[in-house]
């Protein structure tokens, strides 16, 4: 399993209990809450089966999600994998102990998923630090937003342009 670790000031010492990891699949990143021993807590899909690369596709199709805890080596498979607690100049992490409790309160549950306003990275959020943020759909609709902005621009762009020929002739 390979590591992707930022942090050069300071030996790398794996993950505490409450730190968020984000796991990078081919074409997106699932994200986990570290519980300690070598576990995480993280939402798969209800049906999960063996693979692993398809649990968040199949999440988003049925709308449901089941919070389990597993090996993080499990849950990263043959990717890669960092320790990213990248909310934390923004909102204020909850004592360990209270994330710990609140994760193992959802640990079997069936939860709602949606990749929108409630996929793994809100629910990891949400457990360290009570609220569920997702800078992944953000930037998603920010990147979407533009797209459209730009395509219509393009488009008056045709329109005029036709206009103007269809006056020529």
């Amino acid at each position: 399993m390979a590591l992707r670790h930022s942090v050069e000031m300071e030996p790398y010492s794996g993950p505490e209990p409450g730190d968020l990891i984000e796991i990078f699949r081919p074409h997106y990143q699932h994200w986990a809450l570290y519980l300690g021993d070598g576990y995480v807590i993280n939402v798969t899909p209800v049906d999960e089966g063996p693979s692993v690369a398809l649990s968040s596709a199949k999440a988003v199709v049925s709308g449901k999600a089941r919070v389990r805890m597993q090996l993080l080596k499990e849950v990263v498979g043959s990717n890669t994998y960092h320790i990213n607690n990248k909310y934390d100049a923004k909102y204020t992490p909850l004592p360990v102990k209270d994330i710990i409790r609140r994760a193992k309160r959802f640990i079997d549950q069936e939860v709602s998923y949606d990749v929108l306003g409630n996929n793994c990275e809100h629910f990891v959020t949400m457990l360290r630090y009570g609220e569920g943020v997702s800078e992944q759909v953000d930037n998603t609709i920010t990147a979407l937003g533009i797209a459209t902005v730009v395509l219509g621009a393009f488009s008056v762009m045709g329109l005029l342009w036709s206009r103007s020929r269809e006056r020529k002739n």
